[in-house]
């Protein structure tokens, strides 16, 4: 996945049907590494651009749970 701004606007939305979280993805993040196993297999974050993902020939819009981990793990180590 290439490199993604804090900033960049973005929905975490979740397969159990509650609300979604927009705000930044630094907000997606942070409310993500909250969240519980289940909750996190559940969970994906939408962009508002699409992003290059390692291994597919198309760009994409939506983040899956490893990925917004991966995130995640990033933020917790840049703080």
């Amino acid at each position: 996945m290439s490199t993604i701004s804090w900033d960049e606007p973005a929905t975490l939305i979740d397969l159990d049907g509650k609300a979604p979280m927009i705000g930044t993805l630094r907000d997606c993040a942070m409310h993500f590494a909250i969240f519980k196993p289940f909750a996190k297999a559940q969970a994906r974050i939408l962009l508002t651009k699409p992003v290059h993902r390692e291994g597919q020939k198309t760009r994409t819009w939506i983040l899956n749970p490893d990925e917004i981990e991966r995130l995640a793990a990033r933020l917790g180590s840049e703080d």
